[in-house]
Formats: C-alpha cells, structure tokens, sequence
C-alpha cells in the first residue's frame, strides 16, 4: 500500500480546516501536514514543505487565487485544488489561469472530496458538473473570434495570442482593471500589451483600434 499523500490545507475559518482534516485522514489516502489561514502563510508552508496537493479558498486573506498562482509557479508539481464557496464564474476562471486543476464547492460531499483529490493525482481535473457548462460556454463564446479580425490583417499587424486575448476583450467593453482581473495580471501589464497592440495596429488610441474591428 503507497504511503498516504500529503496535503496542505488553507482556510481562515479553523473548524473548516479541522473539519477537512478529519474527513481525509479518515479516508486513509491523505495526511495533512500543513494548516494555513491565509495566503501568505500557505504559499510558505507550500514552498518549506512541497505537499502533493494544496487546498485553498478562494475567498481567504490575500487571495486563493493569489496563493495558486505562486505555488503553482514555484512547485509546478503540486496539485491544487480550490475549496470554495463561490460559484462566481470570475474566481472559477481565474483560479483555473492561475494553475488550479480542480475547483471544489464547500457543500462536496466527503466521499467525493477524497475522490476529487485523488483524480487531480491521477492527472485529472475536479470541477462540479454545474460549472463545467459554465467553463465550456466560456470558451466557446471566446475562442472562434480571437483571431478573425480582417481588418487587423490588412495593417500587417502581428500580434502575440496574449495581445489578441487583451484586444478581444476590449471588445467585449471591459476596462483595464476588468481586464487585469480576468486575466490575473497587474493592471500596468494589461496597459503595456495595450500600447504594444496600438503600435502595431499603427492607430492612436483604443477607439480607433476597436474601429477596425467593427462588423467582424
């Protein structure tokens, strides 16, 4: 029999972390070996001690998704799964750029949770059928339009996939923050691929960018 596999567990709310604790430990295929309640000291634990899987909420101090988007830079063999409340698509999506592989609601049943864990060691993702719909529509509304701009080929332009992601939003009407949130970055990174898509578009402002883009 392999030996159990380990798991941090992050949450600010102690009967939570006790609570989940229990339930895998008395499934007998996970021992928790770090507690953290918020996301500065899980991204610690995580780094001193490299468990097999992290779960974090969405919603503690500092951010979950802040959390997973570091250890998942700094431990790229850790899982991580999010334990959430939220069914926000917004931290759904945010959480899965930042390396998640599974996204849990509270109300999991316990088997199910210990289920959920040892899919996203076997390679898998974890996300309740409700959301799944959700992740695939997101996609599908966004990826076919990405790239069709004829306009934007008739300047010449060559833009990065992240500068099409950027300018497709723009589209969308999000604002420089709505932007940087979606995609988990700083808004003065979201300001850089802005100016670099109006370079290479050879217009003055977002305005005229989006024009070239109109009736496609």
């Amino acid at each position: 029999m392999s030996d159990p596999a380990t798991v941090l567990i992050a949450d600010d709310h102690a009967p939570t972390r006790a609570d989940i604790r229990s339930i895998l430990e008395e499934d007998g295929r996970f021992t928790v070996v770090w507690e953290a309640g918020d996301a500065p000291a899980a991204v610690a634990a995580a780094v001193e001690g490299k468990p097999q899987v992290c779960l974090l909420d969405v919603r503690m101090p500092g951010g979950g998704v802040a959390a997973a988007w570091e250890i998942s830079a700094r431990l790229p063999d850790t899982k991580i799964v999010m334990l959430t409340v939220s069914r926000d698509d917004k931290d759904l999506f945010a959480a899965l750029r930042a390396g998640a592989s599974g996204y849990l609601l509270k109300d999991v049943a316990p088997d199910r949770l210990a289920d959920a864990l040892e899919s996203v060691l076997s390679g898998e993702s974890a996300l309740p059928g409700s959301l799944v719909a959700r992740l695939v529509a997101e996609f599908r509304d966004r990826g076919p339009r990405r790239r069709t701009p004829v306009s934007a080929e008739s300047t010449g332009a060559q833009l990065t996939s992240r500068e099409w992601q950027v300018l497709e939003l723009m589209r969308q009407g999000l604002t420089t923050a709505q932007i940087a949130r979606r995609l988990v970055v700083s808004p003065a990174t979201v300001r850089s691929h802005v100016a670099a898509i109006l370079r290479k578009l050879r217009v003055p402002d977002r305005e005229a960018a989006l024009k070239l883009f109109e009736g496609s």
